[in-house]
């Protein structure tokens, strides 16, 4: 079944069974758990079977813990980027080496833990590569280690996410004066350094862009192993960063798209002397997740229709600050859950937030929405409810995963219970 036909099928589910109450329950967000293990499989189907391949779910995209140990389950590991989504990935069930740590700013307590516990770790700068050295200086580790190398390639249509510019934070600068050279030499003085690490963003970097990222790292990787004259670097992580498609439900570009861009611009990655690791988030659980929101009220202000729900910043911070970076398709249904029918009319839907600019679409034509009625917001599995924004004290949702029963029926499974008042209190 199609993922438009699970979608509608769980939000009238979700009605029927009480998920959706007017009053208890106005606001929730719904994972498709058939949906995740469909992007799995095509993530893993893209890749050579005669490749050694080990795929990361970048945490930060979706730290839920249930979530996470559906991915574990599906047999993925876990890239985390701070002591807290290592934690999480830790209560999923992730262990050792099915785990990689990429943050900029490891604490020395972090490294040492990582270390000992077998972690896979990408070094982000010189200072913190001196502070490994330290640390193995007074015990071994099991641990794959790496360095992240920026290739200084540029950025894509989102700044903010784009990783190898030539100022970017992230990673030791390539062709900053003296780096290449040191970076070098770094590798050969340690046997241990047998990992490269490369990322050179996510939503809005071309794959070209991103291909052309890896292949300056692989290029340098095949250059220390001509020095060394064995193979020093054994195995490369090429992050994530498959952009997704925002406007529709088909999956473009595809992992197939992005592996195909990798063979042309890195053959040598392919020919089987390298391991490699991927780090994707956003392109396995966007479009496998969506929020759905009553409609509280509607009205007219200067000519144009607003439907006011319970789905604004709280939920979709990026989409109501920056609209025109992150925009998202709002479907429309009745108080029943089913699909709301009729011409299209131009509507801004509202968020609760008290401030002019919580609108998660502005004049957007949908058929006519009334109190009572639903609305979704699509392709939001990744970043969305699993970052909420604290303004007006508004209390996090429910997350329900779903799945389809062999008779044809919705199942749902709480994933994480909403936040109460009393929780918000105490905190």
């Amino acid at each position: 079944m199609q993922r438009v036909e699970r979608r509608n099928l769980a939000v009238q589910a979700a009605v029927k069974q009480g998920l959706m109450d007017p009053d208890d329950a106005p606001l929730a967000a719904f994972v498709d758990l058939d949906g995740i293990a469909e992007s799995v499989a095509a993530l893993r189907s893209a890749w050579p079977d005669e490749l050694q391949v080990r795929h990361a779910f970048a945490a930060k995209a979706n730290p839920i813990v249930p979530v996470l140990r559906e991915l574990r389950a599906l047999g993925m590991s876990c890239e985390v980027a701070s002591a807290g989504e290592l934690a999480q990935a830790r209560a999923a069930g992730f262990r050792g080496g099915e785990l990689v740590f990429d943050s900029p700013a490891k604490s020395r307590r972090e490294l040492e833990q990582a270390l000992a516990d077998g972690v896979a770790i990408n070094i982000d700068n010189f200072q913190e590569l001196a502070r490994v050295d330290d640390i193995l200086s007074l015990r071994s580790s099991t641990s794959d280690i790496g360095i992240r190398i920026n290739p200084q390639t540029g950025s894509g249509a989102i700044e903010a996410l784009s990783t190898a510019s030539r100022t970017s934070k992230f990673g030791i600068a390539l062709d900053d004066e003296g780096n290449r050279t040191t970076l070098l030499e770094a590798y050969l003085a340690r046997p241990w350094l047998r990992w490269m690490h490369v990322h050179v963003g996510s939503q809005g970097v071309p794959l070209r862009l991103t291909a052309q990222g890896v292949a300056r790292v692989v290029e340098f990787a095949e250059e220390i192993n001509a020095r060394a004259g064995v193979q020093q670097v054994i195995g490369i992580d090429v992050g994530g960063g498959l952009s997704v498609n925002f406007g529709g439900d088909d999956d473009s570009p595809r992992f197939h798209d992005h592996v195909a861009e990798l063979m042309a611009a890195a053959p040598a990655l392919f020919r089987g002397g390298y391991r490699v690791v991927t780090e994707f988030g956003r392109s396995l659980l966007a479009k496998n997740g969506f929020i759905a929101a009553r409609v509280e009220y509607t009205k007219s202000a200067g000519g144009r229709r607003i439907a006011i729900t319970h789905a604004g910043s709280q939920v979709a911070m990026r989409t109501t600050m920056v609209p025109e970076q992150w925009p998202l398709r709002v479907a429309g249904y009745d108080p029943l859950g089913r699909p709301r029918l009729g011409p299209p009319v131009p509507q801004d839907i509202a968020g609760p937030c008290c401030f002019a600019g919580d609108l998660v679409a502005s004049g957007r034509p949908l058929p006519l929405l009334e109190q009572d009625d639903i609305v979704t917001l699509l392709d939001t599995g990744a970043y969305y409810f699993s970052a909420p924004y604290r303004y007006n004290s508004l209390p996090e949702p429910a997350v329900h995963g779903f799945e389809l029963t062999e008779d044809g029926d919705v199942a749902f499974k709480l994933l994480r219970r909403a936040e109460t008042v009393e929780e918000l209190i105490g905190r």
